[in-house]
């Protein structure tokens, strides 16, 4: 085997690899559209609310563990949607006949979630931010709820 056809195969191998990477590639994001299908827009507010609620519950631990109790309320509701925002955008990704009741409550949840944190806006950005979230989600709810 000479220069050339080292050159030559490697070349062809590279372009395979390649080739074959950009379709596991396609796969996997077809695969993602197909995932919430027609819940596709209540899967991504949940995970929205989930991130942001992680933060915020974080950050009332940590006040909490500094004395302040004013965010013993925020910590618990925040706590609450987290649970059902969770459970909802799980059941929204496989399709669940389940869903349209489960986000009824989760609107509930996500409202009274909305409630303390707007407490605590003013002072805290990732109140905020989780509150803000809460409303994009009491929005889907609605739409997929019964």
């Amino acid at each position: 085997m000479n220069r050339r056809d080292v050159i030559t195969k490697a070349g062809a191998i590279a372009l395979a690899g390649l080739s074959s990477a950009a379709m596991a590639d396609d796969m996997a994001h077809d695969h993602h559209h197909m995932q919430g299908g027609l819940y596709q827009p209540l899967v991504d507010t949940t995970a929205d609310c989930v991130a942001k609620g992680q933060a915020c519950i974080s950050h009332c631990f940590d006040l909490l563990g500094l004395g302040e109790k004013e965010m013993a309320a925020c910590a618990k509701s925040v706590n609450q949607m987290l649970a059902l925002c969770g459970a909802l955008e799980s059941l929204a990704n496989q399709q669940s006949k389940h869903v349209a009741a489960l986000a009824a409550l989760t609107m509930d949840a996500c409202q009274a979630c909305e409630t303390e944190c707007r407490k605590h806006e003013m002072k805290h950005a990732v109140c905020k931010a989780c509150a803000d979230s809460c409303v994009n989600c009491v929005k889907q709810c609605k739409a997929f709820s019964t």
